[in-house]
């Protein structure tokens, strides 16, 4: 098995186990998110040297800095960050970006399609313009009631649309 399997079967590990603890709990625990990007930077580190873990690093922190703004602004969890950055890190800084296009775009078909689901559609849409007003006269920063702490609508587990784009991430390269 050449190297780049073994990333590609560590981050679906990785993503599998999340997915399945984010929709029985609505949380990512640290020791996974943690623990397998400290897993990529030590196999990094044993399987090319000092220089091959700064790619890994990258992937790391690029994925950490994606997602921070919206953990920031109330709208996803420190999980999903750290989910996305533990990925980055087996994955290196040009495919976290992709994984980060890509489960962007699984997430809002995925919202759309639990909105939906929940008859929560137009009220979505209503906090979605309210949001955006809101940020054009006052700034971007959290709004009051539509942040994942205090909104009452339904609640995506993240790692669903996170898993989904490491799968075309993988698919892609």
């Amino acid at each position: 098995m050449d190297s780049i399997e073994i990333h590609a079967i560590a981050a679906l590990l990785v993503a599998t186990l999340a997915v399945a603890w984010d929709l029985r709990t609505r949380r990512i625990p640290n020791a996974l998110t943690f623990g397998a990007a400290g897993a990529a930077l030590a196999y990094a580190f044993f399987t090319g040297g000092p220089a091959a873990v700064l790619p890994a690093l990258g992937g790391w922190l690029l994925g950490a800095a994606i997602f921070f703004p919206l953990f920031a602004l109330g709208g996803m969890g420190a999980g999903d960050v750290k989910l996305l950055a533990a990925l980055g890190a087996w994955l290196g800084p040009i495919e976290a970006v992709w994984l980060a296009i890509f489960a962007s775009m699984a997430g809002g078909v995925l919202a759309v399609i639990v909105s939906a689901y929940h008859g929560y559609l137009r009220q979505a849409g209503s906090n979605i313009w309210l949001m955006l007003t809101h940020w054009r006269a006052a700034g971007i920063q959290p709004v009051a009631g539509l942040t994942l702490h205090d909104a009452r609508g339904p609640r995506l587990a993240y790692a669903v649309p996170i898993a989904i784009g490491l799968v075309g991430t993988l698919w892609r390269s």
